[in-house]
């Protein structure tokens, strides 16, 4: 699990089969030309604002708004690889929506023993104030991000593994259509000469996903996006998508609760909202329910969910599928609900929170990716073979004193692709994130967003973390 892999080229030193032509246009291509698309391109990008906060970014000149860097070297999947990863992601996607449904009613997964209760019931994102809520078609994660890497083997292939599930407010989706409006304006010959599937279609593919979820009897649903405002580090994403999906993009102070339903406050009066897109966190929602010091919710929201007139997406609890302890079970999950074998991969993961698991991670810090359970964004973990001696020490401590907040992972070497770097050209790790649309119908547009780590080496590939992005081209045949 642990030999590269690199996208583009093959161990013998030939071109992979998919990437031939791609290759073979890029060789002709003045490295002048290149760099001058590429300042191009960072000036538009720049332009647009397409830009990400950074939390508590040091004074250094730069200010938190930071551009994360774009990549002109393409990430390209075969079509036989992607029809594979697909139906593993509506597979895994579908099992995990049915695990919500049964852990807030009827919990047959806990009472077979398959998932520990503890680990649900005690976890901190489990929200007991949604037991018993029916929802439309039982949908809980209406879009998810599934975070996805390829590890090597000894004979020169490489397997997909899901290294995340993103099931609370995934974001990132408006890079991958910003990376793909950007190739095609750069260099549309490429797209004349080969066939490349489209993404363009997503917004409004995601409106119809969110129009579908709406409450029952509701046949013209009104869906409003709910940002916690311009100082989030994905509000370029939530405007972005709210004016592409034509729908309003609204604060907490910009909707009110009356007589059972969400209203939106308008110049031509209140409107009612049966839908939101919400992009903060439970705990800001409803200060009735959660945090009552939060200013960035709806007061009352909960009761309307509660009584079958607004739709959130992703629904309030969301957050215990998408928790790093829980991952490890998913695979039991699609066989449990599905009968099915898993299709994706997990990679093997060590809980902390059992003795075992624990003894042998302490142990072996320096050779593992270790995680806190509901950290983010590259946040809360430490890469082994990166860090330091008093790093792992003191990480080690951090683990010892709450077990149970960390999992352990194999240091996957994560597949690498050709990337522009200062130097020229050379081979980056990446991942790829889908997002993954549940409504009528489980469905997604065709590849995702790539997601490279620039630092030579470095295999956290978050844009927190100085990571950038690439377009992901997914072959049609």
């Amino acid at each position: 699990m642990k030999t590269p892999f690199d996208e583009m080229n093959a161990a013998d030193g030939g071109v992979r089969a998919h990437y031939q032509n791609y290759a073979a246009w890029l060789k002709k291509q003045p490295p002048e030309a290149m760099e001058a698309q590429r300042v191009e391109a960072e000036m538009i990008f720049r332009r647009v604002g397409i830009t990400f906060a950074v939390y508590g970014a040091k004074d250094d000149g730069t200010g938190t708004e930071r551009l994360i860097p774009f990549d002109q070297i393409p990430r390209i999947i075969p079509s036989d690889e992607w029809a594979n990863m697909r139906a593993g992601l509506k597979q895994r996607v579908k099992a995990l929506n049915n695990f919500l449904h049964d852990v807030y009613h009827e919990q047959n997964i806990l009472k077979a023993g398959i998932v520990p209760s503890e680990q649900v019931l005690n976890n901190t994102q489990f929200r007991k104030v949604m037991m018993g809520i029916d929802l439309p078609g039982q949908l809980y994660s209406h879009i998810a991000g599934i975070d996805i890497v390829r590890a090597g083997n000894p004979d020169g292939t490489g397997d997909y593994y899901v290294l995340e599930d993103n099931l609370r407010v995934p974001s990132g989706v408006s890079y991958m259509l910003e990376n793909r409006k950007m190739m095609m304006r750069q260099f549309p010959e490429l797209f004349a000469m080969n066939r490349v599937a489209p993404v363009a279609h997503y917004p409004d593919m995601l409106v119809e996903t969110l129009r579908a979820v709406a409450p029952v009897g509701v046949s013209e649903p009104t869906v409003a996006l709910l940002t916690p405002g311009m100082y989030n580090s994905a509000y370029f994403e939530h405007a972005f998508l709210a004016k592409q999906m034509g729908i309003e993009l609204v604060e907490g102070q910009d909707l009110f609760v009356r007589g059972g339903f969400v209203y939106m406050r308008t110049t031509q009066g209140p409107k009612r909202v049966d839908v939101i897109n919400r992009r903060l966190d439970d705990d800001f929602l409803d200060p009735m329910v959660f945090r009552p010091e939060s200013t960035l919710g709806v007061p009352g929201l909960l009761d309307v969910v509660r009584a079958g007139n607004v739709t959130v997406c992703n629904a309030i609890g969301t957050g215990i599928a998408d928790d790093k302890s829980i991952y490890p079970y998913v695979p039991e999950m699609v066989r449990f609900y599905l009968g099915e074998e898993p299709i994706l991969k997990n990679v093997p993961t060590y809980m902390c929170r059992k003795p075992d698991d624990l003894a042998y991670v302490l142990a072996n810090m320096g050779e593992l990716v270790v995680k806190e359970v509901h950290g983010a964004g590259g946040y809360g973990m430490l890469v082994g073979p990166a860090a330091t001696k008093d790093e792992i020490k003191d990480f080690a401590e951090v683990v010892k004193a709450n077990p149970k907040n960390y999992i352990a992972q194999p240091t996957l070497s994560l597949s690498s692709c050709p990337t522009y770097v200062n130097a020229g050209i050379a081979p980056r790790h990446i991942d790829l994130r889908p997002f993954v649309l549940s409504g009528k119908e489980v469905q997604m547009v065709p590849g995702g967003l790539t997601r490279v780590a620039l630092k030579e080496g470095s295999l956290v590939v978050n844009s927190s973390q100085g990571g950038g992005t690439k377009d992901t081209w997914v072959l049609e045949r």
